[in-house]
């Protein structure tokens, strides 16, 4: 009888913190596929992780997705082959609960070129002892980096990032950006020598028309508080150079989550730019935050919630409405509570006219009332049942981490090329120092470039990972609204405020209260809701019966019961009047007008018809980058498939 031969799987990884001619990808699958032949062994499945640091396996996919077939029994595999030991994880903890939840299911650990084999007596003991100096060694190079920084923060030059407000950088060096100086000198004067806080500095820039330059590290058009406080507390711009200003250190409790916290102190060095404003004034300024540097206390009832807080979306300017308190009246002693829009009180660059404070506990009432009415529907029962486990999908979103990691691919390409290029020059070429200078510059903007794309992967990984816990979280959702009406009813504040959280993303509402007493022009959910047949996310609030329903289960007292016969079908929520997505959008174009069309310039359209469209977290570091623009033709057949969707 014919031996079985064994089957492995190979796993490679390169990061960004390491050479990668001398550990490339194809270097280390030729030597493991070698092996394997030499072994004869069956290769059943190859991962691969390009870009990602060992530092832990949550970001590694691949890894995960190896570990995943492994736990299913996918392909009857014995052995996972790694070049080296410092490929499989650098994190000690992390290499040993893998290997432990590997050989659990039979499988074992071989590092080709370190010669160890964990199925063997002596295996796992060597690679518990490695696996703790290759976290040493990742620790190395984390500090060496983070010395380099802080050796260029002491020749007092600019140690990465954009450049602060009122500089622009230009060949590495800060220098003063005439059209942005005078709102830095202006911030400083009137902090210092009026009595106005960073509100109302802020609230002065605005009135007297200064216009705030948009930049990609300051989007909001208008001052914000925020935005006064962050120049005010940078020492740079009395000349100075800070380092560690903010450190990244891990969660207390946790293994590898780490998080930024601000520093209260930090070395300063002399700065090689101009300063913009005194040594001086800067103290003095830093005096008067130290003395408003206070918090007041909270005086209301603490087991109040704020149940709709950040929720309720603002008519005017559309951002979130908070909780207010109006303090007990002399004539009937009761503290009351409003909903309103914090940016026609505290200046956040936002402009808003929305002067109206929404009373809580109608506003909250009546939301209940829609859910309470919607959930009491037999066929809104019936599909709930029918969604609760079912599967979710992330095609886009694996699409869209696929090119980011071909992206950082080609980055460390570059990278690669520019250190073959410096250790090809001639040192007697006359003019050797401004080529290497030059070289040097390109190579040191690669890792701005590579961390910017490690973030963006970062983001999208988080987002799959949200997808798939968001089901599981709309799955709780769903049983709960089964049984609305008693779960609410008997909840505390604090738990309601968590339900609607979970289930609701945003309430938009009409400039003023309607005549029939209805506020919500449109609830948006977290998870699709069945309406009628469809699964929509967006329930219009429009329609006359449904007003008048809510607004007779609002304003019923607690011990009154009234019948209700709701239509669902006068909601009238068809598909063409939900707003689309781009993916429908870009399937709209190709099938009408045989065009590609990509999200930028969906977004680019969307934001010429007055459509919200979120913030751009994916630009370019560069302050110069050229941003592609929509073609007319384009823009036409985009303009068609909004008009399709009833978007404009």
């Amino acid at each position: 009888m014919k031996k079985t031969k064994t089957k492995c799987y190979l796993y490679t990884r390169v990061s960004t913190s390491m050479q990668v001619d001398g550990y490339s990808l194809d270097a280390q699958r030729d030597k493991l596929r070698k092996y394997a032949e030499y072994e004869d062994m069956v290769v059943a499945g190859e991962y691969s992780d390009e870009g990602f640091s060992g530092k832990n396996i949550q970001g590694r996919h691949e890894f995960q997705r190896m570990l995943q077939d492994i736990q299913d029994c996918k392909d009857g595999v014995e052995y996972v082959l790694v070049f080296k030991l410092s490929r499989f994880g650098r994190n000690a903890a992390d290499v040993l609960n893998s290997l432990q939840l590997m050989q659990d299911f039979g499988v074992n650990l071989i590092c080709v070129e370190d010669g160890i084999d964990s199925s063997k007596d002596s295996g796992k003991l060597m690679i518990s002892v490695l696996s703790a100096v290759a976290e040493i060694e990742r620790e190395n190079i984390r500090t060496q980096t983070m010395a380099g920084r802080e050796q260029k923060a002491r020749e007092g030059k600019w140690n990465g990032g954009f450049a602060p407000y009122g500089y622009r950088l230009e060949k590495g060096e800060l220098l003063i950006a005439e059209d942005e100086v005078d709102v830095i000198r202006t911030i400083f004067d009137r902090y210092i020598h009026t009595n106005d806080g960073v509100s109302g500095v802020a609230k002065y820039l605005n009135r007297q028309g200064f216009v705030k330059k948009l930049r990609q590290n300051g989007t909001i058009p208008g001052f914000s508080a925020s935005f006064v406080k962050s120049i005010i507390d940078n020492p740079v711009y009395m000349g100075k150079i800070a380092y560690g200003r903010r450190r990244t250190e891990k969660k207390i409790g946790t293994r590898n989550e780490m998080h930024v916290v601000e520093q209260s102190e930090f070395p300063v060095y002399e700065g090689k730019h101009e300063a913009i404003i005194s040594e001086e004034d800067w103290n003095l300024a830093q005096e008067k935050r130290k003395i408003n540097a206070y918090r007041r206390g909270k005086v209301n009832d603490p087991t109040h919630a704020h149940i709709l807080s950040g929720i309720l979306k603002c008519p005017c300017c559309g951002k979130s409405l908070y909780g207010n308190i109006a303090k007990a009246h002399s004539k009937d002693k009761k503290t009351r509570y409003y909903y309103y829009c914090k940016n026609t009180v505290t200046p956040t660059g936002h402009e808003c006219t929305f002067r109206l404070n929404i009373e809580q506990m109608e506003m909250n009432r009546m939301v209940a009332s829609i859910i309470s009415a919607m959930v009491s529907d037999p066929r809104f029962a019936d599909a709930i049942k029918a969604k609760i486990g079912s599967a979710v999908d992330t095609n886009d979103l694996e699409k869209q981490l696929e090119a980011l990691q071909a992206q950082l691919r080609q980055t460390l390409g570059t990278k690669a090329r520019l250190e073959r290029q410096m250790d090809g020059l001639d040192v007697n070429d006359p003019y050797y120092d401004r080529k290497i200078s030059d070289l040097q510059r390109r190579y040191d903007e690669q890792y701005g470039a590579i961390d910017e794309i490690e973030v963006q992967i970062d983001d999208v990984q988080s987002q799959i990972r949200s997808i798939r816990q968001e089901k599981i979280s709309g799955d709780n959702i769903y049983r709960l609204l089964l049984a609305f009406d008693q779960v609410y009813e008997a909840a505390s504040e604090v738990e309601r405020k968590e339900f609607m959280r979970a289930f609701i993303e945003r309430i938009e509402l009409f400039p003023e209260k309607q005549p029939d007493g209805n506020w919500i022009r449109k609830i948006i959910f977290n998870f699709p809701v069945p309406v009628n047949g469809t699964e929509v996310k967006e329930l219009p609030l429009e329609n006359e019966t449904i007003v008048e329903t809510v607004v007779l289960l609002s304003q019923q007292k607690p011990d009154d019961t009234i019948e209700i016969d709701l239509d669902l079908d006068e909601l009238d929520a068809t598909s063409a009047e939900l707003k689309a997505t781009y993916q429908e959008i870009k399937d709209y174009v190709l099938k009408e007008f045989g065009l590609k069309v990509s999200s930028l310039y969906i977004s680019q359209v969307k934001r010429k018809c007055g459509i919200e469209v979120g913030e751009n977290y994916n630009l370019s570091k560069s302050e110069n980058a050229r941003v592609p623009q929509c073609p007319k033709e384009k823009e036409d057949a985009i303009k068609a498939a909004l008009k399709y969707y009833a978007m404009i």
